[in-house]
């Protein structure tokens, strides 16, 4: 076995230790699909504009559960906003359901299943367990929010409006910084859980 096939332990794996691996799974994508609609409605004050972390959970989520549950997580959360449960940002002022996912941020929800696998794969094969790789990881999974994102929005708008100036610049400061911050929070999670199970 090469040593890119090899998965490596999931924080989720390390953590929750049993048997009954159905429970666990249904439990922490439950949990999971709570805590990004809760991420979805904090706005942190932030340049230019403010920002929520839902990027950061989706990202912690695929590195935390691994690919697999990582996105089952996320499209549980899309089929909550899908059937009209107001747990995207914006909702229900902006509307809910269908409606709002076909709207101008359909593209960037989409994503969000892009980005858990991305981050989940490149973990299971160890990505999470140093900053600069863990960075590298976070910056894929963070473009594959970013390009479908960007596709629907210019093809709802026009392609002759600045899509670019609508949808990508105002949050790249933002993108950088929690891009940084899990880039340094996982990496130490890992050495405290060695040091844990150490003691």
């Amino acid at each position: 076995m090469s040593a890119s096939t090899i998965a490596f332990p999931t924080l989720a794996e390390v953590l929750w230790r049993g048997d009954n691996k159905l429970v666990r799974n249904v439990f922490l994508a439950v949990v999971g699909s709570a805590l990004l609609w809760i991420s979805a409605k904090i706005q942190v004050p932030f340049y230019p504009v403010p920002m929520t972390m839902q990027t950061f959970m989706i990202m912690l989520i695929g590195v935390a559960y691994g690919w697999r549950l990582g996105a089952a997580t996320v499209i549980l959360y899309l089929a909550e906003g899908a059937v009209g449960l107001p747990v995207f940002a914006g909702t229900p002022e902006k509307g809910i359901g269908l409606a709002y996912m076909a709207g101008p941020t359909g593209g960037y929800l989409l994503g969000f299943v892009f980005s858990a696998l991305v981050m989940g794969w490149l973990a299971q094969r160890g990505w999470d367990r140093k900053v600069i790789t863990t960075a590298i990881a976070a910056f894929a999974a963070t473009v594959v929010i970013y390009i479908p994102g960007l596709l629907w929005l210019g093809t709802l708008i026009g392609w002759d409006k600045p899509v670019l100036q609508f949808g990508l610049v105002p949050f790249l400061l933002a993108a950088v910084f929690k891009l940084a911050l899990i880039a340094v929070l996982v990496p130490l999670s890992w050495q405290v859980l060695k040091k844990v199970r150490r003691s």
